[in-house]
């Protein structure tokens, strides 16, 4: 059997027909025209608009949410769902054509091979899927998502001032207690004995200024 004959009959005609959509996918991707997608988390958003368009928003949400939570259930979750397909019909693709080029083609009369072209299909489905978990397990810290901390959960921690003064305008300090050093603006009421080096608290997070308001820390 030729390698065109091999991939444009039943089975592998199927998995190879999804493997060129990808392609397709993964050229636009390259070029910048789509986007690869987010990785394998439940998201929820709002649907606005004409009731019916919001019927049909839910519905393929909730399809998009079972399909996720079936992956995720199976070891593939933590990398974009774009990775997680590539990987699944890859091997299908690759199963299915090995087992058809090998075992399939000698099977004599066409009825038989239709039959177990499609337990073929089906094989080669699971065992693309365990190959899948062991690739993707090494992908996922590529693909961590790193939230930034929002300014004012510093409210509360305490601070050391990196400025001689510290008044109503002015002054700066810095805040260790994130796990890196955080350089913030802060201002004080005064009279004060806050100056370079002293230890301070956070009271408060000024968002139209981005400033906070500190004071001595008791002792």
């Amino acid at each position: 059997m030729t390698l065109f004959t091999l991939l444009t009959t039943f089975p592998t005609a199927i998995p190879t027909t999804f493997l060129i959509v990808l392609l397709v996918y993964w050229l636009m991707s390259i070029i910048g025209l789509i986007d690869m997608g987010d990785n394998l988390e439940i998201h929820h958003g709002e649907h606005g608009g004409h009731a019916d368009h919001g019927e049909h928003a839910d519905s393929d949400s909730a399809d998009v949410h079972t399909l996720a939570g079936y992956l995720v259930a199976m070891g593939l979750g933590g990398v974009p769902l774009s990775i997680v397909a590539s990987l699944l019909v890859f091997f299908t693709w690759l199963f299915t054509a090995l087992i058809h080029q090998y075992g399939l083609a000698i099977v004599p009369g066409d009825a038989l091979k239709t039959g177990l072209g499609v337990g073929v299909l089906i094989l080669a489905a699971g065992l693309s899927i365990p190959v899948s978990v062991q690739l993707v397990r090494p992908l996922r810290k590529l693909f961590v998502k790193h939230h930034a901390r929002a300014n004012s959960s510093l409210v509360g921690l305490s601070c050391k001032v990196m400025t001689q003064t510290v008044d109503e305008k002015f002054g700066r300090a810095e805040v260790k207690d994130t796990g890196v050093g955080l350089n913030i603006r802060v201002w004080a009421k005064t009279p004060n004995n806050l100056g370079k080096n002293t230890e301070a608290i956070i009271l408060s997070y000024d968002e139209k200024n981005n400033q906070y308001e500190v004071a001595e820390l008791p002792q």
